[in-house]
Formats: structure tokens, sequence, C-alpha cells
């Protein structure tokens, strides 16, 4: 990519406090998303009710869960692993998207400090290190200040990022995907450029598999990017061997290999979540300035809309394009191992499902084992980002090679202004989904029988046995709140044959009356319920529907 003669060593000492303010105000602007977005309360680690009252679906609740269960469990090895939030369907943190890399760090730090949630400073950070690495890169193209301060602030109020706000936590670390553009275009590549990437892939490693898998992609293209320059195996086979040990040891850390039967995913397979061909365009609940157009409406929708700002900044970098008689051509000659590694990504997205406007046009059938691997990455409209960050980084620079870096920081700032005008609405949308949840969620289980019932048993149970089944919260909150051990549970992935082991073996013990010691049992179904039914001793068991949940709690009148 172009970038302009001037350097920041060669400018005057007023340039560097103007360097050192323009990345002050790059950050904080960064910073102010998160608060924008779902206000200042989530600074609080000791709120929870944003969190567990429901606004934002079930997945903060499964967060809080897991890392409610996870604090409060002796280490084990790896140290990711939490058996009592899923007893035999339990795995690991890595697969509820907790974040290990946090989560490890406080339960280490748990007899010093007590914290019940860090999800809304990790939002907060992840913001101000969006910004951060923004300016970064785009520090590739122009040193101006302005260019980099506002350019940087447009790269952080992201509809794509800031969508994963609404529950996808873990998936608001963009600064990741930036992070990995920078080492891929800076010029010449650092000396230490494979210690970079063992440092970003390790962490990515410790944060979400869909960013894991995107990085890794990066790293690839600019692995070979450097081989074609100056091959030097040894070297290169070293980093590959550096990368590939820091990523397995961040997973195993995590928990990832805890799973290792068939993976069962939630929600619908690769191919039915794909990239509708005018998803950058469609506003959703993002903008107010753009008409909504027909797209893909999945569960997914709404994370690939760019804002208005951006497709003037995009207009402006085609138009420089255009009329500048820049060398683009060379410089995407140069970077081909990266604009393949994009447009790879960008087919991933897509889908062998390709739609546009709402309408499958082509759909190509994909054999079975390669359908079972992509399934691993089913929310496939992720895989549109990188590209996305790499468009505004190359209109950044196209601009900035065609009229200089001075004007391009006032396009940018205009983009910027109309990049709020547009999005406001949305973040507006969030603000209210929070600012009305109760600092302390009320009670879903109120009967003074549970209280009674977490000092009598160790573990309760969900029967039949699934993952995301009726009431799983109500039941895992009240086994996390009274620290009981339970099987109700929300994970990303479950082993589908440990989870038909469990349902078969419950079963049979039910049908001959071997009731787990120590067990509260919540009864789901009417084939489960008859099967107690038959054969409990109403002088001994209690048998009933409490708080909207059907209990059998064996040996209750056994005092």
């Amino acid at each position: 990519m172009a970038r302009l003669p001037d350097s920041l060593a060669a400018r005057p000492a007023r340039s560097g406090t103007a360097m050192a303010l323009s990345l002050l105000a790059a950050v904080l602007a960064g910073a102010s998303v998160a608060i924008l977005a779902l206000g200042p309360r989530i600074l609080d680690t000791g709120d929870i009710g944003w969190m567990l009252a429901g606004p934002l679906g079930p997945d903060p609740v499964a967060y809080w869960l897991a890392w409610t269960f996870f604090r409060s469990t002796p280490w084990t090895l790896p140290p990711g692993l939490n058996p009592a939030y899923g007893l035999e369907l339990a795995s690991a943190i890595f697969y509820v998207d907790v974040v290990p890399l946090l989560a490890l760090a406080l339960k280490a730090l748990r007899d010093v400090v007590s914290v019940e949630q860090y999800w809304g400073p990790w939002l907060v950070a992840c913001g101000a290190l969006q910004a951060g690495l923004a300016w970064r890169l785009i520090g590739l193209a122009t040193c101006d200040p302005l260019a980099r301060a506002a350019g940087a602030a447009l790269f952080a109020f992201q509809p794509m990022m800031i969508n994963r706000m609404g529950g996808h936590f873990a998936l608001v670390a963009h600064w990741l995907l930036l992070a990995g553009l920078v080492l891929c275009l800076r010029d010449p590549a650092g000396r230490r450029q494979g210690l970079a990437w063992t440092l970003l892939l390790g962490t990515a490693a410790l944060v979400n598999a869909y960013l894991l898998a995107m990085t890794a992609a990066l790293w690839a293209a600019d692995l070979v990017a450097r081989a074609r320059r100056a091959p030097r195996l040894p070297a290169r086979a070293g980093e590959a061997v550096a990368v590939v040990a820091a990523v397995a040891f961040g997973l195993w850390l995590g928990g990832f290999f805890s799973l290792f039967g068939p993976l069962e995913p939630i929600g619908p397979g690769y191919g039915a979540t794909g990239l509708d061909l005018l998803a950058p365009f469609d506003p959703v609940e993002w903008g107010r300035l753009l008409p909504a157009l027909p797209t893909l409406r999945h569960w997914e929708h709404g994370g690939s809309y760019l804002g208005a700002g951006s497709f003037l900044l995009l207009s402006a970098g085609i138009a420089a394009l255009a009329t500048g008689g820049l060398a683009w051509r060379a410089a995407l000659a140069r970077h081909a191992p990266l604009v393949v590694a994009l447009l790879a990504m960008l087919a991933f997205a897509v889908t062998n499902r390709v739609a546009i406007a709402g309408h499958v046009i082509a759909e190509v059938p994909l054999p079975a084992l390669v359908q079972r691997c992509a399934d691993l990455l089913r929310a496939s409209e992720r895989f549109f980002w990188p590209l996305a960050y790499a468009m505004l980084f190359a209109a950044i620079a196209a601009v900035a090679a065609r009229w200089g870096g001075r004007r391009a920081g006032l396009l940018l700032v205009g983009a910027l202004a109309l990049q709020l005008a547009d999005i406001g609405g949305g973040l507006a949308r969030y603000r209210a989904l929070v600012a009305d949840a109760p600092r302390t969620p009320s009670e879903r289980l109120a009967d003074p029988f549970w209280g009674e019932a977490a000092r009598r048993y160790v573990r309760i149970r969900a029967v039949p046995a699934g993952n995301l089944g009726a009431h799983w919260e109500e039941i895992a909150r009240f086994a996390a709140l009274h620290g009981l051990a339970t099987d109700a549970i929300y994970h990303s992935r479950i082993d589908r044959e440990a989870l038909g082991r469990l349902r078969l073996s419950v079963t049979a013990a039910l049908e001959a009356g071997r009731w787990e010691p120590g067990t509260l049992y919540v009864l789901r179904d009417e084939e489960s319920l008859a099967i107690v039914a038959a054969r409990f001793d109403p002088a001994r068991d209690l048998l009933a529907r409490i708080d909207g949940l059907t209990v059998f709690a064996p040996g209750w009148h056994v005092r």
C-alpha cells in the first residue's frame, strides 16, 4: 500500500506531541464506544443485572454461569476445564466464549480480588485497542495526526464490531484482525515478525475460535509473502513451528481439547448464515440514513453493515484510484497472498449458498466431510470482517496518496460525523436495552423449597439432558448461586455421543428406581415424569410442581 514520504522521526519536535495527542484522542474515542452503546454501568464489575436480566439474550447469562462455576472450581489440567458446569456434558471455558485469556487470569487472582463480571471492562478495552491499532494501521499510509485520529475513530464506530456488544462479547476483539493487518502490511516487516505473529495468534487462541481462524489466515498470507521475497526456509519453518505451538498451548489452556467425539453446534450448520452480497449495504437496525434492503434475515444479519461514513470513505478511495493514476496494481501484486487470503475468507463467508437480496441464486452441495468441518465455523458471515477493514484502510491509503494526508484528515472527520449520525439510533437502541435492567436480577426460583434443597443436595440434574434445554437458565442459575453441580447447560459445542450416553444412563437408572445419591432432579418431559411417578415412594420422596418446574427430590421426607 502507498505510504507518504514523511516520517515521524524527521518532523519537528512538536509533531511528536501532535502524534501523542492524536493517539490519545483515538484511544479515548475507541474506549467510549462501549459506554455509548451499553452505558457506564458496565464498568462496575459487581453489576451483573445488565447481563442476567435478559435484554441481551441468553449468551451473557451463559458467560456469567460458566465464569461463576469456573472461578470456584479447583484448578485442573488443563486449567480451562469446568467440570461442575455440565457434569458428564462438561467441557471447558473455551466452549462458552468467556474469553479464557481473562477468565484464567482472574481465577488465578480470586483470593486477591472478587470479580462478578469482567465483560464490561473487556468491551471498553476492546474499543480502545481497536482504535489504537487502527491508528497504527493508518500510520502506514499517512502521518497526518488528524487523519490518523479520525480514521481510527471511524474504525472503532463500526457496526461490525458494535453489533457484537449485544451478546457476543468475545467477538468484539476485532483489534486482533487489525493487528494482523498491520503485520501483513508494514514494510519492511519487522525483524521480529515471527515473534509478533506467535504472540498474536497465541493470544487469539485464548479469545475466540472465529477470530483465531481469521488471524491465522492473515498470518499464512504474510508467511507466504515473506517467503516469496526471501525464502529463508529454516527461519520460516521455525516460525511456523513456534506459531503452531503457541496456538496449541493457548487452546490447551482454554480446554479446547476436552471434547473428543463429534461436536454438535448450536443452531443451523454452515451455509445457513452466509453473507448476502447486499449485507454490507443493508442498515437493518444500525443505520438511519440509508434504506433497508432485502437480505437474508438469519440470526447473524446486521453484523456486516459498514455505515454511511464508511461508504463515503470507500467512494472517495475509488475516486482517488480512478483519477490519480496511483500504482494500485503494483500494490495488489506486492500483497497478492493477502488479497488471496481476504478473498478466500469472503468466499467462505458467502458459503456454498450464494445469496443476493435475500434470494439464494446458486447452491453447490458439499461433501459430508467438508460440511462437518465447515459446521465448526458455521456463522460464516463473520469472515467478511477482515476484507472490510482492509478495504477501509486501502481507501484511506488511496486518498492520502492522491490528495495528501491533511485533506484525507478532513475527509475522515466528515466520514466520522456521517457515521455517527447514521448509527446513532442503533447505539441508542442498545443503551435502552441495558438501562432499565436491575442491578440485581430477580430470583427465578423463589419458593422456600429451593433454599432447603440447596442444603440437602450436591447436584441438580435436568432430565432429559440437553444443551439449551427447557428451563436450563433457572436450573443453572440456582446451581451456580448455591454451589451445586448441574448438567443444565448452554455451551457453544457439545459432544453428541456423550449426550446420548448420558440420556440412556439416566433413563435406565430412573427405570430401575436407582436414585443417584445427593441428586435433585428436574423432569423436563412427560416420559421422565411417568417413569418417576410409577416408581417413587411418596413416604420418602417428593414429586411436585414448584415455581413452574417438575421437581423430584429423593429422600426429601427422610430427616
